[in-house]
């Protein structure tokens, strides 16, 4: 006890010297001579902690902290620690900055030297998405992030359709989370922010990286994520699903499509979703044949690679119970076909399967979940490539429905693939059907990657969406589908329907949908997404996203599929 009252004494003297000569600059930017000196005597702290412990069998003195769901870390593997701080824009000297209930305690547990150390800095506060790294503070969290989640004012706001507190949290945390992620941490235990889900959305969505293609060698270690100082398990554990299911759908996009080809697709998807109870049906070439898919079958002639039509179910109530049928575009690779596109937009085109990508990680967190209702999904995998056999302009095709099709440009080969899976579709008396792909540049031009464009002939389909992206930060925004759109792919004289018709960036998105209607089965609802803006990220608007692939909107999927889940379960009581 006596080397335990030294070290103590030791430690605050450090403390006020350090404050006596201005020298509490303790954050990731000071001198590195500085960041040095605090890692050796962290390391210092280390060994005394250790010896004291052995010298006094154990009985080392902890008291005051408590961890909810996870052991102490040990004194030889440290662990981060991130913390949320409330600061308001205008309050730059910090005197109005407060932590949440978890982050208080810690400050007060190290006698209050965290919020002395952010107010006597050099900087300012941080702000939403900032992060101040303070080192040496704490002998169990040599490194604790102080990240910026905007005022304790924030909450939806109606006319930025978007919770702003949840997206805060997200924005902070995943901030603090990559400050922290390369220091060697085995484990970061975070801040839940007075909401357990947005923090670990945010968390676990910034550690992730896609390096599977590195040598074992190159690899980065990722720390585990561990809620502290909170009891909220179960919203800890619903963000961590839905983060993971949204970096399943990333992993996917990233994946060099000579890696994921169509029949690569299907077999990850068998090996993903067989796992959490999903039965899963993969139907080749012939299968399609059979069954008069023509459309989809064009789609593939110019590709070496065979097209696989995917079949999943999910039973989660009732088999009885009329299923929702959900359908993803799978195009693993879009050259354009012999309208081929430029190096510059074919470039990303390994993400034109971005809607198959996400229907497959959604239906994983939703079995992860056991969320009450029947999901059958469809995805048509397929190449548009290059090749003697390749669908041509001028060429007409006819659909399940027996409409014919005049093709006009073969870089437009999502309406092909959707037309006749939504004709599949009639088949299994959808409750409604939802479909997702990247479909044309024109939303990107149009919505950036603020929001993804929807489409629906249903309100309060519609309305459940609308919601769930409030929740989630994914925002959704509707289109217009009128009948005036449906008259561009109507007015032809050699077929039934063109799948483009000029001008080709007028009002793209809506013609696209209105040939879609075309093909719906009669008194269905219906609800389109175009994804195409927001497949990716620059890695500069989210914090919680790095610059790639970004999976959304998956967690808005999951949200709209559990919200709809509970309006079942209230109506059957």
């Amino acid at each position: 006890m006596i080397v335990e009252q030294l070290l103590s004494n030791f430690n605050n003297n450090i403390f006020k010297l350090m404050v006596k000569n201005n020298s509490y600059s303790w954050v990731e930017i000071c001198m590195s001579n500085i960041k040095t000196a605090m890692s050796t005597y962290s390391k210092f702290v280390y060994s005394i902690k250790a010896l004291v412990s052995i010298c006094t069998d154990k009985n080392l003195s902890i008291t005051n902290r408590c961890y909810s769901h996870a052991d102490l870390p040990c004194p030889g593997t440290p662990s981060g620690l991130v913390l949320g701080l409330q600061v308001y824009d205008n309050d730059f000297a910090g005197q109005q900055m407060k932590f949440f209930p978890s982050g208080a305690k810690f400050n007060d547990k190290i006698q209050g030297r965290l919020m002395e150390i952010l107010r006597i800095g050099a900087l300012p506060p941080p702000r939403l998405g900032e992060v101040r790294v303070i080192y040496g503070v704490d002998f169990m969290f040599p490194a604790v992030a102080v990240c910026g989640v905007g005022s304790e004012c924030l909450t939806y706001n109606p006319s930025e359709c978007i919770d702003e507190r949840k997206e805060a949290i997200r924005l902070g945390i995943g901030a603090g989370v990559r400050a922290l992620q390369f220091h060697s941490f085995r484990t970061l235990y975070i801040d839940s922010c007075n909401h357990a889900e947005s923090a670990a959305e945010g968390a676990a969505l910034a550690v992730w990286l896609y390096q599977e293609l590195r040598h074992s060698s190159q690899q980065k270690s990722l720390p585990r994520l561990e809620l502290y100082d909170n009891c909220d398990y179960s919203g800890w554990r619903i963000g961590l699903e839905k983060a993971s299911a949204q970096n399943l759908a990333r992993r996917l996009q990233e994946t060099p499509r000579n890696l994921l080809t169509p029949t690569n697709f299907a077999q990850t998807a068998v090996e993903i979703l067989s796992k959490v109870g999903i039965c899963v049906d993969v139907k080749m070439k012939n299968w399609a044949r059979l069954r008069n898919l023509n459309a989809f079958l064009t789609v593939a002639k110019g590709s070496c690679e065979p097209p696989v039509f995917l079949e999943t179910l999910y039973e989660g109530c009732d088999p009885d119970i009329c299923p929702i049928v959900m359908i993803g575009k799978g195009t693993t690779f879009n050259t354009g076909g012999l309208c081929v596109k430029t190096y510059k937009d074919a470039e990303h085109m390994r993400g034109d399967m971005s809607g198959a990508a996400c229907i497959v990680a959604t239906l994983k967190a939703v079995a992860a979940l056991q969320l009450p209702v029947n999901i059958r999904a469809l995805i048509p995998l397929c190449e548009n490539s290059l090749g003697a056999t390749s669908y041509k302009p001028g060429d007409i095709c006819a659909s399940l429905n027996n409409k014919t099709i005049l093709i006009e440009d073969t870089e437009c080969e999502g309406i092909l693939m959707f037309a006749d899976a939504l004709n599949y579709a009639e088949n299994f008396k959808p409750k409604f059907i939802l479909a997702i792909g990247t479909m044309t540049p024109d939303m990107e031009r149009g919505l950036g990657s603020a929001a993804v464009g929807v489409y629906s002939n249903s309100e309060s389909l519609y309305e459940t969406l609308r919601v769930a992206s409030i929740h989630t930060g994914d925002r959704v925004w509707r289109l217009p589908m009128w009948k005036y759109f449906t008259e561009y792919a109507t007015d032809v004289s050699v077929s039934d329907l063109t799948n483009q018709k000029a001008p080709k960036h007028i009002g793209g998105p809506s013609k696209i949908v209105g040939f879609l209607r075309e093909f719906l089965p009669d008194d269905v609802d219906w609800i389109h997404i175009d994804n195409t803006g927001v497949a990716m990220t620059s890695g500069d608007v989210y914090t919680y996203l790095r610059e790639g692939m970004s999976g959304r909107p998956t967690r808005t999927l999951i949200e709209f599929i559990a919200q709809l889940a509970c309006q079942i379960e209230t109506k059957t009581k």
